[in-house]
């Protein structure tokens, strides 16, 4: 079974039908247990750091996804699911995320010409072929909405850059834990196509 982490934060029927539209079914779930029962897990979300991380921590739901990562099952975390992994974020202040990665997550510098949030549709330049981005070519496009993005030091983690205009992590990965700053069920063939390889992982 393939869960989609339903913490009240996130785009869940979306992620949902674009599993179902690559031959696969996923159940969305704000049950610690049906969690760590699956066999894939989703991480999803829209919204603000804080907020997300305040319900992962209420529902027991964030302990329940590190322990599908620490089991090895194949873990995917979507856009603001991305940014939960790492240590901390500055939105709002300094809140603490699930420190499944090494770094912080910060907002865009305003640059002239240059608006915040980064909306639409940007290229990947990628690092490292992690599972998902087999057979997607050297530049992908896909589709972006956020104001915040993920800086680390461990450049082994990322596996795919965007730019805006200073490049930062478009996807990470680190054995099964995958996440991507981008929506994938936004992101027409391409984004399909990552979702068809999770399934297959």
């Amino acid at each position: 079974m393939i869960a989609i982490i339903d913490y009240g934060m996130g785009n869940l029927r979306s992620v949902q039908k674009a599993i179902e539209a690559v031959g696969s079914s996923a159940e969305i779930t704000g049950d610690p247990e049906r969690i760590r029962r699956a066999t894939k897990v989703v991480l999803p979300g829209v919204g603000a750091f804080a907020d997300a991380m305040a319900e992962l921590r209420r529902t027991g739901l964030g302990e329940a996804f590190r322990e599908a990562v620490e089991a090895g099952r194949p873990c995917l975390g979507v856009c603001l699911g991305l940014q939960l992994l790492f240590d901390y974020s500055l939105e709002d202040g300094e809140h603490q995320g699930l420190g499944l990665l090494p770094g912080r997550v910060v907002r865009f510098r305003g640059r002239p010409g240059m608006k915040v949030p980064h909306m639409g549709w940007n290229t990947l330049r990628i690092r490292r072929l992690c599972p998902i981005l087999e057979g997607l070519g050297n530049a992908p496009s896909v589709y972006f909405v956020h104001s915040y993005h993920a800086e680390t030091s461990d450049d082994s983690i990322v596996a795919a850059e965007s730019d805006y205009p200073d490049a930062f992590p478009a996807v990470v990965w680190r054995d099964n834990l995958i996440a991507c700053q981008f929506h994938p069920e936004k992101s027409q063939r391409a984004g399909l196509a990552m979702y068809d390889q999770f399934v297959k992982l």
